[in-house]
């Protein structure tokens, strides 16, 4: 098409970005409802995104975007959508006005007249740069150019996680700072070592494409269509050692067991709604990626790593729910259960059946969903309370039934409630692992009771009960804060019962998907079938 969309798509967030940081620092309010606007004009190009894409249409990509770049190295600025990336991007164009309304106040001076105040420009341009880098991840079908905001997208965050944490608890402000500094840190590190290598199996993958088809490339659909004319053909060895430099950086991203250990650190000490862009919109590059690159370029060496992939998928999901059992801090406990919830999309890649996949795909933004309910509204609690404690909380629903509700609603989307949206993508999931994995399929059960366990525990603790002193006082949810989570609920229930809107455009990308690895849904037995009559 000859209208650049997708280039206009991610260009407004970074050319917020560089706006909002621009405006005076006098002007706070002012700074906000710009980030505010450029935010929804981001939504709105998402969802003209979604309108023009035909789910019907041949081919793996549409709305495609393809210019010289770097023409001495093969790297060209070439854009597409598929189902899947068209979906994600709406996913967060969605959250991000949610996200900004819920940390409205997270970077304000904390007293009036201190020169000590974090400047609420940066804060909100840093959330918009870092949705400009994500949504170009999700389009990039340039390998190099993808590589390019998966890396670069690690520095906003950094600030964001490091410079804008977390105030809640008696922590003095030199310990929050270096706890802070500890955990955007780690971040930065564990993330920087996956591209690393990454950027090694990069050159590798460049290599061989120039040994092979005369000219290098990085090009996804250029590499894929020379491999299925027999143009380009990796040695097993070669194929396997660029799989795995992908994947490990993709596994960092995600965040897979166990390469996990960074995110409970920073969604702990990032503020609610910096721990909701981690997790819900940052994290979910990795788990595209793997769908994207690993699986397409790499499929022979997909399957070879899949019993493996599953193994690590399985301890995810249990160690995660596990140790969310144990937390006793309220953002730590949803950072585990997001590592849980990671193994699910995972596993459900790995099963290579197109149930699973389907099931991945969804509950990559159900995910997202749900996960930002239920830690916005955790974040509204602890602003009210000042500590991320389980034990400082109890009776709140007495005192606050709206919050208490919809945290409530937002911890049962968490465990896959039937009639909440998580309950489609994870059933889809098991499903899909059970119909070739049959022994895998029962144990992933065990994350689904593991869940339950730990929400329903976090809100015995904090939401029933006498009522302590100390959150007597507290208000229930205000208008905007409302605002935020209403949305999000009412999303929840509508695609807990009618998730075909969603379904109906991601499935011709799973069954692309698919047909790339050359994998079809396993048959049932004919002895089974006819035991079973």
């Amino acid at each position: 098409m000859s209208f650049p969309l997708l280039t206009l798509t991610a260009a407004v967030p970074a050319v917020g970005a560089v706006v909002t940081a621009a405006v005076p620092a006098g002007r706070r309010t002012a700074a906000k409802w710009l980030a505010l606007a450029f935010s929804l004009a981001t939504l709105v190009l998402a969802a003209v995104q979604l309108v023009r894409f035909d789910p019907d249409a041949k081919g793996p990509f549409q709305l495609t975007e393809s210019h010289a770049w770097i023409k001495d190295f093969g790297v060209r600025y070439e854009l597409g959508v598929d189902g899947i990336a068209v979906v994600l991007i709406a996913l967060a164009a969605l959250l991000i006005p949610f996200i900004m309304l819920a940390g409205w106040h997270d970077a304000d001076p904390q007293e009036s007249g201190s020169s000590r105040w974090r400047p609420t420009q940066g804060f909100f341009a840093l959330i918009l740069m870092v949705e400009a880098m994500v949504v170009i991840s999700f389009e990039a079908t340039d390998v190099f150019l993808f590589y390019i905001f998966f890396e670069a997208m690690l520095i906003p965050m950094y600030f964001l996680i490091g410079g804008f944490g977390d105030r809640a608890g008696e922590r003095t402000e030199g310990d929050a700072a270096a706890q802070r500094s500890y955990a955007a840190v780690k971040f930065l590190l564990y993330n920087l070592v996956g591209g690393l290598i990454m950027l090694a199996a990069v050159i590798g993958l460049y290599a061989v494409t120039a040994d092979q088809l005369g000219t290098g490339t990085f090009s996804l659909q250029e590499i894929v269509q020379a491999r299925a004319a027999g143009k380009l053909d990796l040695a097993t060895t070669t194929e396997r050692a660029l799989f795995l430099g992908f994947f490990f950086a993709f596994a960092v991203k995600a965040p897979l067991w166990p390469l996990h250990t960074w995110l409970p650190n920073a969604m702990g000490e990032a503020t609610a709604p910096v721990a909701v862009l981690i997790t819900a919109v940052v994290d979910k590059v990795g788990t595209f990626a793997m769908l994207r690159f690993c699986l397409q370029l790499f499929p022979e060496a997909s399957k070879w790593a899949t019993p493996v992939i599953v193994v690590l998928a399985l301890i995810s999901i249990l160690y995660g729910a596990l140790l969310a059992v144990g937390q006793r801090d309220i953002k730590r406990l949803v950072a585990y259960a997001s590592i849980s919830h990671f193994g699910f999309i995972v596993l459900g890649i790995f099963a290579m059946t197109s149930q699973g996949q389907s099931g991945a795909t969804l509950y990559m933004v159900n995910h997202g969903i749900s996960t930002a309910a239920l830690m916005l509204v955790a974040g509204f609690l602890i602003s009210r309370r000042g500590s991320r404690l389980i034990a400082d909380y109890g009776g709140v629903q007495k005192v606050a039934p709206v919050l208490a509700g919809t945290f409530l609603v937002g911890g049962l989307a968490t465990l896959s409630l039937p009639g909440l949206a998580p309950f489609v993508s994870e059933f889809l999931v098991l499903v899909g692992t059970f119909s070739r994995y049959p022994a895998a399929g029962v144990v992933a059960t065990l994350g689904i009771v593991l869940a339950a366990l730990y929400v329903l525990v976090l809100y015995q603790r904090t939401m029933t009960g006498p009522v302590k002193e100390e959150v007597r006082g507290m208000p229930d949810l205000r208008a905007r804060e409302l605002v935020v989570v209403t949305p999000l609920i009412a999303l929840l229930l509508f695609l807990g019962v009618y998730p075909k809107p969603v379904t109906e455009i991601l499935d011709p990308a799973v069954r692309h998907t698919m047909s790339q690895v050359h994998e079809a849904d396993p048959q049932p037995d004919v002895n089974d079938v006819e035991a079973a009559k």
